[in-house]
């Protein structure tokens, strides 16, 4: 969000372009000539090139600090400057005046400059966000869904969290987890999920064996300790949706009557790379739980729940808010999606100090194909 925030200040200081400086040099002079030739204003010219530092490009702020110099050199004998005899006043207020605009024209270069870097790093972050977490399209085989990822990390729009919803001949089949960590090795550990996620939805045939394929390769490729909680889902049934729990964030179903209900594993599990913590080797047991047209199942990673309210530090109660922003929405979740995180905005006072994934599901009913027509009996 402060990457939000810094880009519209940005964009608001750009539009005003040189109107700001070009506009405080004609305050100055208009209030020189007005006090008289026994007040001596030019200097207050020196803020000028300052200002132009912060709205235009460093050749515009050396324009700003030449066009200064010149005014202040032309007002000189009108405020009897240059009837003074000793001429160090004039020549140590141009020297200052000068050393101020070789500031400014170097403030504004590495502005330009870093703004360029930005400019690069968040296009190579968009680009890898895509090439990693693969938007799916608001519709997949029989789930409506939609999804609402934040980065918190400045300049970043990828993270430690993760999702993927798969069409396979098993069902549709989603991933949501979040990786211990921040940085590049979050980044790497969520690579290594995904990708075997992908390889195992297809491949499996049951939702266990496609978590513990995932596992082994954490366990394989993960070498920096990392853990991640998981949750695996299952859209294979009418009416209803399989779930298995590695030490995630319980999901929540909400009722086409707004009711919702926290769907609690009946065995939790430690999350993926900690298999070796657990004694035995059977892993976490699917269950399943009812959810049919008009409901609603919410996944989140813990940056929401753990989002804190800047008045009284209580965390985003969002088993208590969801319902009455979801209920009704199944047929429209990009706009419960987009409620529901601007509610959580609200509640943190507009800035996340965490990674942040909400992914809605709902299923929709399957499109009945369509058969050419019965072609004419002969007659």
């Amino acid at each position: 969000m402060r990457k939000a925030l810094l880009r519209v200040e940005g964009e608001y200081l750009a539009r005003l372009g040189l109107s700001l400086p070009l506009a405080t040099i004609g305050l100055v002079v208009v209030a020189d000539l007005i006090a008289g030739r026994d007040h001596f204003l030019t200097p207050g010219i020196v803020v000028a090139p300052p200002l132009a530092a912060i709205t235009v490009s460093w050749r515009k702020t050396a324009f700003i600090g030449v066009l200064g110099l010149f005014v202040q050199a032309a007002l000189a004998p009108y405020d009897g400057i240059t009837d003074i005899p000793d001429h160090d006043v004039f020549f140590g207020q141009a020297f200052a005046y000068a050393l101020v605009s070789l500031f400014s024209v170097y403030i504004a270069w590495r502005r330009e400059t870093g703004a360029k870097a930005f400019t690069a790093i968040a296009s190579v972050a968009e680009a890898a966000q895509h090439a990693l977490m693969r938007p799916p399209a608001p519709r997949v085989g029989p789930v409506r869904l939609a999804v609402r990822y934040v980065s918190a990390a400045d300049a970043a729009q990828i993270g430690g969290d993760l999702y993927a919803v798969l069409e396979t001949p098993h069902g549709v089949r989603a991933l949501i987890g979040d990786v211990r960590g921040k940085g590049l090795a979050a980044v790497q550990t969520s690579a290594v999920v995904l990708g075997a996620f992908r390889e195992a939805a297809f491949d499996e045939g049951g939702l266990d064996t496609v978590a513990r394929r995932v596992d082994t390769s954490v366990g394989r490729h993960v070498t920096t300790g990392d853990f991640i909680t998981a949750l695996f889902a299952q859209f294979d049934t009418p009416g209803s949706v399989e779930l298995l729990h590695y030490g995630h964030v319980a999901p929540l179903r909400v009722a086409r009557d707004g009711v919702v209900e926290t769907l609690d594993p009946p065995e939790p599990w430690a999350p993926l790379g900690l298999a070796d913590l657990v004694p035995g080797d059977d892993g976490p047991v699917a269950w399943r739980v009812p959810l049919v047209l008009g409901d609603v199942l919410v996944l989140c990673t813990d940056g929401v729940i753990e989002a804190r309210s800047p008045i009284d530090g209580t965390f985003y109660p969002l088993a208590e808010r969801v319902g009455p922003i979801v209920v009704g929405a199944d047929h429209d979740l990009d706009a419960a999606v987009e409620r529901v995180f601007a509610d959580l905005l609200r509640h943190a006072g507009g800035s996340l100090s965490d990674d942040v994934v909400l992914l809605l599901l709902a299923p929709q009913p399957r499109a009945l194909p369509v058969h050419p027509p019965d072609p004419p009996l002969p007659g």
